[in-house]
């Protein structure tokens, strides 16, 4: 496997996931109410909850997307 191929894939990984984050945050601020209702079905949550597990879920994918694509991906970039 070269170098290449390595940058190429944290590349796409980070597109993949940094659309995959977008999609969340679209979705939870402009369906809250439906999502609301559809995990209500489920789960018996209050708002603050609701809000605050959407919130962390979306600063674990934003830290782990840095930590696990981005950095490797310019570390790669810098030593090729």
């Amino acid at each position: 496997m070269t170098l290449e191929v390595v940058r190429s894939f944290f590349a796409w990984c980070s597109v993949i996931n940094m659309a995959l984050l977008v999609f969340w945050f679209l979705l939870f601020t402009f369906t809250r109410d439906w999502l609301k209702r559809f995990h209500g079905k489920w789960f018996n949550l209050s708002d603050s909850s609701f809000n605050a597990i959407h919130y962390g879920g979306l600063m674990f994918l934003k830290i782990s997307l840095f930590l696990f694509n981005l950095v490797p991906y310019f570390a790669l970039r810098i030593i090729g």
